[in-house]
């Protein structure tokens, strides 16, 4: 007799290993047999590694395909314009289009086909379920709806689910506030730099956040909800549970934390097959040790990624979930990108280490880092914006100067080298991405 639909031990997420481990093959098995032939990007490479579909009997086998960085993706794109070749359909087959942020280069154009799109949804459907989305669940939707992912496809399983779901773009913050207020908002998706910024403007208001009706904020885009300092604040000023999800414009929705585990992301290995190699080789990592997050999406056979370098640093727990999921967990969420890693005096520093001491200070309301070359070598400016009136002139303001001298020594006691720390007058907001990290002669714009 087949179980019920709503019977909980039928959704993939709660599987055993063994189960999710038979699902993955075959999920494999049919990607590789509609990519080889279909896909002119895939095929070239699959040729050179030997692997098809019908000579797969294991996960392992997976490893005989090189992996794939974005760089190769940018590149075939930029020689075959305006999509490139990793097209497993012809073109007028696809109905939808985003393309990356651009904020390591040129952006990527990205297409999903209707059957695709709706195994984009079918990854939310399951995010929603791990988190404990109800029915009566009003969703708040504080993005630009542009062609960035961001959270198109969230917004779409919420719509599928049933939920009213309440779409602001081309809206001022404080117009999206009262907007929730006023219709009884109790789910949030945005960037944890938005979730601040709207504290920011409800302070300005006098709206007291804590008093509505939100319980939950799902946030995504940057390393920010697994930051304590960070989650803390965004936690106490909303009254509200924060969760961390994970995912990216070519790979899709993957990551999701539960809200009985915190400081965690599970993997959807229900729709995606994930290792954690060494950065720069191919090689796999203990569990627990630090590496880059390599993914191969499942269910997107429209324009795959199959051993994908996501450029995300991360831990997998070699601890089971506490939620009783068996899915891969890791500790601490991204812990940050590759490419964002710079060394001062020796010591390997990335932007989350200092969100997570910047975002402790109150009297801190925004911020800004420059890396800059002093003597043939890296150095640390912090541009902050105090969150006090400043009376008279930032450098002789008693205020400011304490800041400056406090958060120097802050740093240099826990990091362990010297950063130059100013003031500003004002920097700049972000609704989606913050961007806050820059190197010398980098554009701001």
């Amino acid at each position: 007799m087949s179980q019920p639909e709503n019977d909980p031990s039928s959704f993939p997420e709660t599987f055993s290993r063994a189960d999710l481990e038979a699902r993955q093959l075959a999920a494999l098995r049919a990607l590789l047999e509609r990519t080889q032939s279909r896909n002119r990007f895939w095929r070239d490479r699959l040729q050179r590694s030997g692997l098809r579909s019908e000579t797969l009997t294991c996960l392992a086998d997976l490893r005989r395909l090189q992996t794939l960085t974005k760089q190769e993706l940018v590149d075939d794109q930029l020689a075959n314009p305006p999509y490139g070749t990793n097209l497993t359909a012809h073109v007028t087959k696809y109905s939808r289009l985003h393309q990356t942020s651009g904020t390591t280069g040129k952006p990527m154009r990205w297409l999903d086909t209707p059957e695709s799109w709706n195994w984009l949804l079918g990854c939310w459907e399951q995010i929603y379920r791990i988190v404990g989305i109800r029915d009566d669940d009003v969703f708040a939707f504080p993005f630009s709806f542009g062609p960035f992912i961001g959270f198109w496809a969230a917004f779409e399983g919420a719509h599928r689910r049933g939920n009213l779901s309440l779409t602001m773009g081309g809206m001022s913050s404080e117009a999206r506030l009262r907007m929730m207020f006023e219709l009884n908002a109790t789910i949030v998706c945005c960037t944890p730099t938005y979730a601040l910024r709207l504290i920011e403007v409800a302070d300005e208001l006098k709206l007291d956040l804590a008093s509505s009706s939100v319980r939950m904020l799902i946030v995504a885009g940057e390393p920010g909800a697994s930051i304590p300092a960070i989650r803390q604040k965004i936690e106490t000023a909303w009254g509200a549970k924060l969760i961390d999800h994970w995912g990216m414009t070519d790979i899709g929705s993957l990551g999701i934390e539960h809200p009985s585990a915190s400081g965690g992301i599970l993997i959807l290995e229900t729709e995606c097959i994930a290792e954690v190699l060494k950065p720069d080789e191919d090689v796999p990592v203990s569990k627990g040790e630090l590496g880059e997050l390599v993914i191969t999406n499942l269910g997107r056979w429209a324009q795959p990624v199959i051993r994908y370098r996501t450029g995300d640093l991360v831990q997998e727990s070699p601890e089971p979930c506490p939620s009783g999921l068996k899915l891969m967990r890791l500790e601490g969420g991204i812990l940050g990108r590759a490419d964002d890693m710079v060394t001062i005096r020796g010591n390997n520093v990335f932007p989350s280490s200092l969100d997570a001491i910047l975002r402790e200070w109150n009297e801190i309301a925004e911020y800004r880092t420059t890396v800059m070359t002093r003597n043939s070598m890296p150095h640390l400016v912090i541009e902050v914006e105090p969150a006090f009136p400043v009376e008279g002139e930032h450098d002789s303001d008693p205020r400011c100067l304490n800041l400056v001298k406090s958060l120097s020594k802050s740093i240099k006691d826990r990091l362990n080298f010297h950063v130059d720390v100013k003031t500003a007058v004002a920097l700049p907001r972000f609704e989606l991405k913050g961007r806050r990290f820059f190197r010398e002669n980098e554009s701001r714009e």
